[in-house]
């Protein structure tokens, strides 16, 4: 069984700051993680592994510093790691990443099942997964949180909704998106640590010209929507003083909450 998860660096706080000129994030000076939603995709992955004896493949885009990201995968278990990075990659929407991971898998060539977070902690459109998985054709389940069982041509999965949950048969090949609510993510070993680090074989790096695209099919100028403007939101405290009897300051109070729909009317 092959399995291909995609994860991202993502910044490890949320006190991010975009640039007023391209409206990308400005990820100096910040400290990256993988996207928590990825690790537990990826903790799948690594689950299946030992049940099925798969191979898991790690796949990030992202800048060159990505490749630690890659390491701790494969710290974690993961069989080999690839890194799609370019400058021409830089400033891609969801369908220009969707477009550019798609290329990728093509690259990779056979897989029986693909993982995904639900959505990245940066971006949180929870596009990318569903877009890829329209560009390969391939059947997908979002918002999962159990694989219940993996079988030569189909998978069980339970997915969640918003008053509990469902049970999915899929076809296989297909593409999975997982919520944070899975299984503790396991922590990378030492020796995979090491490993990832002395056997660069393990970790692939490729370009634009290795997933065989041009750079107007790519990154900001293969987009299909671009950044006209961004700000921060300004907040502005308000407060009102109420006054008089007891039972009116209550009445005015419930009846301003159901104004705001703050509570129930």
């Amino acid at each position: 069984m092959q399995i291909i998860v995609f994860i991202k660096q993502v910044p490890d706080t949320t006190e991010v700051k975009l640039d007023p000129k391209t409206g990308n994030l400005i990820r100096e000076g910040l400290a990256s993680i993988i996207n928590p939603d990825d690790r537990h995709a990826l903790e799948a992955a690594l689950e299946l592994q030992a049940a099925h004896a798969a191979r898991v493949t790690v796949i990030s885009m992202g800048p060159p510093q990505a490749i630690d990201a890659l390491s701790e995968a494969m710290g974690m278990g993961a069989d080999r790691a690839i890194l799609l990075t370019d400058p021409a990659f830089s400033g891609a929407d969801t369908w220009a990443t969707s477009y550019t991971l798609g290329k990728a898998v093509e690259t990779v060539g056979e897989f029986d099942l693909i993982l995904c977070g639900r959505q990245a902690i940066d971006g949180d459109t929870a596009q990318v997964g569903p877009q890829l998985a329209d560009y390969l054709d391939l059947p997908q389940v979002s918002y999962v949180y159990a694989i219940e069982s993996v079988a030569a041509e189909q998978l069980v999965v339970k997915r969640r909704l918003e008053d509990g949950y469902e049970r999915v048969e899929c076809r296989l090949p297909a593409l999975l998106t997982v919520i944070g609510r899975m299984k503790t993510p396991r922590y990378p070993r030492m020796g995979g640590l090491l490993k990832a680090c002395r056997a660069k074989a393990l970790i692939k790096v490729w370009n634009a010209a290795d997933i065989g695209v041009t750079t107007a099919e790519v990154g900001l100028e293969g987009s299909l929507t671009h950044v006209i403007k961004t700000f921060a939101p300004k907040f502005e405290r308000r407060g009102e003083m109420l006054s008089g009897e007891t039972a009116d300051v209550v009445q005015t109070l419930v009846d301003q909450l159901k104004e705001n729909r703050l509570i129930a009317p």
